[in-house]
C-alpha cells in the first residue's frame, strides 16, 4: 500500500497584491517576474478618517459633472424657483453666479474649466462667486399703558391737576430690511475669502397718546405722530486674510457698518455701528477673539435706526475678547472682555426730531460732559451637566470730568452680575433669573457707583416680553426728555435716549430675580411665562432729583405670559403674541401716580415677522 506523501501546507495569506500561484520569497526573484513595490506611507492628520478609494474602484462606463451646483436640476430632482428660498436658489447663495450661454460653457469644459463663471458686467475675478438676498417684514401692534406727565403749558383735559395723566398709548410699526450679499468661496466648510453686504432698513411707525408734550416738545401739536426713516444698517467689508490650519482656523477683517454684540445677552454692547473687526479662531475653533473699534453713528428718534446723513458722534469704542470652549467645564464656552468707551461730546448740544434735547441730558446740574469708562468682564454660556447656563459679570473703571451733581470730575466704580440657569425636562425648560447692577449711593462724594452700558440690548428675564424691559417709563421730576429705564433696555440709567443719549453712572441701580417656563408644546407652537421682581438697588440719587425724602426700593412685579407660532417649522413665518402687566411696588408708587389710579400696568405685542 502506497501512502500518500503529506505535504506541508501554509495557513498564512499571501501578501496583498500576490496570488497563491505566485508567492513571493524572501530575498528571491522569479525570472520574468517584476519586483512588486508596497504602495507610499499614507499619513493622514485627520486621525481615524478613511482613506479615499483608488481610481480603478469606479465605474469607468460614467463621466462626471464639471458642475456640481446644478447636479441635481439636471437629474430632474428639483427644479430652481426664484421665489422658493427652501429648495436650491441662486439668489439665496446655493449656486454661484453663472454665464447660462451653451458656447461659454462649451469652451469651459474643453479647456478642463468649471461650469460656472462670474457674469463679467461685475468686474469680479475668478469662479465661486455667490449672491445672497434677504427680506424681512417685521410688523408691530402693540396697546399699553405706562405713567405720562400731564403737559405743563396745555393738556386736552382742561382743569386737570395731576402730575401723570391718563397713561394708555398704542403703537403701530412696519419695518421693512432688504439685505444683498455677494461672496467669495464655497463656504460650506470654510470661511469665505471675501464677502460684500449691504442691509437697509424702511421704519414707518405711528404713535397715538393721551397727553400732549409727549410725542413733541410743542405744546401746540397733537397727540399723535406718524413718522418714517430708511437706514443703512449694514455696509461692509469682510476680507479673509489667511488660514493657519488645515481645518481652517482663520484670521478674517471685516470694515463698515456691522453688527457686534459684545457679550452672549447683549447687555453691554448689541449694537450695528461703523468700525472694523478684527476676528478669528485657533485649535479647531476651540479659541475665538474678536478685536474691534466703532466710531459711533446717529440713530434716528423715533425708529432707532441709523442716519449716515449725519456726522457721526464723538463717541468711540474699543473692545477685545477672547473665547475658550469647554472651558472650565466640558460643554461650556467662557469669554473674557475688555471694553473702553471714550465720550467727547462734552461741547455739544443735540436735540432730536422732536425737539427734546438728548446731550446733554435734562437731569442734574444740564451740562455736556466727557467720561472714559472701561469694562472688564467674565462671561459663560453652555451647560454643566444638565443644568444649562448663561451669565456674565462685569466691573466699570473710569473717569467722568464732569459729574451731574457736583460739576467736577469724578470717579466712576460700578458692578454688574447676570445669570440664568435652566433646566430641560421632555418639552418643558425651566429658568431662573438673577440680575444686579450696582446703584449709587451717595451722588456728591466723588465717585459714580450707578452701573450703565453703552448700548443694551438684552435677550433675559423674558427679553421684549416682559414689561420692564420692553416699555420706557418717563422720569419727570428730573427732566421730561429723561426715563428710568430705556425701551428693550434693563437697567434704571436716567438717560436722556439710549440711542442718542450718554451713559450715566448717577443712577439707583437694578435689582431682578425671576422664574420662567418655556414649554414645547408642539415643534411650530411655544409657550413661555416669566414672572420678575424688581428693585432700586439704591434710591438716594432718586431722593436727590425728587426732592423726597422717603422713596421705597420696590419696583414691583413684572408678570409676562407669549405665545410663538411657526407653522412652516422654520424662521420664515415667525408670529408672536405677548401680554405683560406690571404690578407696581411701593418705590414705584412712590414716584408715579395717575388720574385714573390704576393699580396695574399693561403692555400687548403683536408681532408678526416674514423673512425669505
Amino acid at each position: 500500500m502506497v501512502l500518500p506523501v503529506t505535504a506541508q501546507v501554509s495557513t498564512e495569506a499571501p501578501p496583498a497584491g500576490t496570488s497563491a500561484d505566485d508567492p513571493l520569497l524572501d530575498g528571491r526573484r522569479r525570472p520574468g517576474v517584476p519586483q512588486r513595490e508596497l504602495p507610499p506611507e499614507v499619513t493622514q492628520t485627520n486621525e481615524g478618517a478613511l482613506r479615499s478609494p483608488p481610481p480603478e474602484a469606479f465605474p469607468t462606463d460614467q463621466i462626471p459633472v464639471p458642475d456640481r451646483w446644478r447636479l441635481i436640476e439636471t437629474l430632474g430632482i428639483v427644479k430652481e424657483r426664484w421665489w422658493d428660498p427652501y429648495h436650491q436658489n441662486t439668489l439665496k447663495g446655493d449656486r454661484p453666479l453663472c454665464i447660462p450661454t451653451e458656447a461659454e460653457q462649451a469652451r469651459r469644459r474643453e479647456a478642463g474649466l468649471p461650469k460656472c463663471r462670474t457674469p463679467k458686467f461685475l468686474g469680479l475675478q475668478g469662479d465661486d462667486w455667490f449672491f445672497v438676498v434677504n427680506a424681512i417684514s417685521d410688523t408691530v401692534v402693540e396697546p399699553r399703558t405706562f405713567p405720562i406727565p400731564v403737559g405743563v403749558q396745555t393738556t386736552d383735559r382742561p382743569g386737570s391737576i395731576d402730575v401723570f395723566g391718563k397713561n394708555d398709548s398704542l403703537v403701530l410699526a412696519q419695518t421693512f430690511i432688504g439685505s444683498v450679499s455677494l461672496i467669495k468661496g464655497s463656504t460650506a466648510y470654510k470661511p469665505p475669502d471675501v464677502e460684500y453686504r449691504l442691509t437697509l432698513a424702511y421704519n414707518v411707525n405711528y404713535v397715538d397718546v393721551s397727553e400732549r408734550r409727549v410725542l413733541f416738545v410743542e405744546p401746540s401739536k397733537g397727540t399723535d405722530r406718524l413718522d418714517h426713516f430708511l437706514g443703512v444698517q449694514e455696509a461692509f467689508v469682510d476680507y479673509h486674510i489667511r488660514n493657519v490650519s488645515d481645518r481652517y482656523d482663520f484670521d478674517s477683517l471685516r470694515a463698515g457698518i456691522q453688527p457686534f454684540q459684545s457679550d452672549f445677552r447683549g447687555f453691554l454692547f448689541n449694537d450695528q455701528q461703523l468700525g472694523f473687526r478684527l476676528f478669528g479662531n485657533r485649535d479647531n475653533n476651540r479659541w475665538q477673539y474678536n478685536l474691534a473699534g466703532f466710531w459711533r453713528l446717529e440713530k434716528d428718534t423715533n425708529s432707532g435706526l441709523n442716519d449716515v446723513t449725519q456726522t457721526p458722534r464723538d463717541d468711540w469704542v474699543v473692545t477685545a475678547n477672547v473665547y475658550r470652549q469647554d472651558f472650565p467645564f466640558v460643554g461650556l464656552t467662557s469669554q473674557l472682555s475688555l471694553t473702553w468707551n471714550a465720550n467727547r461730546e462734552k461741547g455739544e448740544i443735540e436735540v432730536d426730531d422732536n425737539g427734546f434735547p438728548v446731550r446733554p441730558a435734562l437731569i442734574g446740574n444740564l451740562r455736556a460732559r466727557d467720561y472714559d469708562v472701561f469694562y472688564l468682564g467674565y462671561a459663560a454660556d453652555g451647560r454643566i451637566g444638565r443644568i444649562n447656563l448663561s451669565a456674565q459679570a462685569y466691573g466699570a473703571f473710569g473717569r467722568d470730568r464732569d459729574s451731574i451733581f457736583t460739576g467736577e470730575e469724578s470717579d466712576i466704580r460700578a458692578w454688574f452680575f447676570a445669570a440664568e440657569p435652566s433646566y430641560d425636562y421632555n418639552w418643558l425648560r425651566f429658568r431662573g433669573s438673577f440680575l444686579y447692577a450696582s446703584g449709587d449711593s451717595d451722588p456728591h462724594n466723588g465717585t459714580e457707583a450707578g452701573f450703565d452700558t453703552i448700548f443694551e440690548n438684552p435677550i433675559f428675564a423674558g427679553a421684549d416680553t416682559s414689561y420692564w424691559i420692553r416699555q420706557t417709563i418717563p422720569f419727570a421730576g428730573g427732566g421730561r426728555a429723561v426715563s428710568i429705564n430705556g425701551r428693550n433696555g434693563i437697567l434704571n440709567s436716567l438717560r436722556s435716549s439710549k440711542e442718542q443719549g450718554q451713559s450715566n453712572f448717577n443712577n439707583p441701580g437694578t435689582i431682578l430675580a425671576g422664574v420662567g417656563v418655556d414649554a414645547d408644546l408642539t415643534p411650530e407652537f411655544r409657550i413661555s411665562a416669566n414672572a420678575n421682581h424688581l428693585w432700586f438697588e439704591d434710591t438716594a440719587v432718586l431722593k436727590e432729583l425728587r426732592n423726597e425724602g422717603s422713596i421705597a426700593k420696590d419696583i414691583g412685579f413684572d408678570l409676562s405670559v407669549a405665545t410663538i407660532w411657526r407653522p412652516k417649522m422654520t424662521q420664515n413665518i415667525v408670529l408672536r403674541a405677548s401680554a405683560a402687566a406690571l404690578v407696581p411696588g411701593d418705590g414705584f408708587k412712590d414716584l408715579f401716580a395717575n388720574s385714573d389710579r390704576d393699580d396695574v400696568y399693561y403692555s400687548v405685542l403683536f408681532n408678526a415677522v416674514l423673512t425669505f
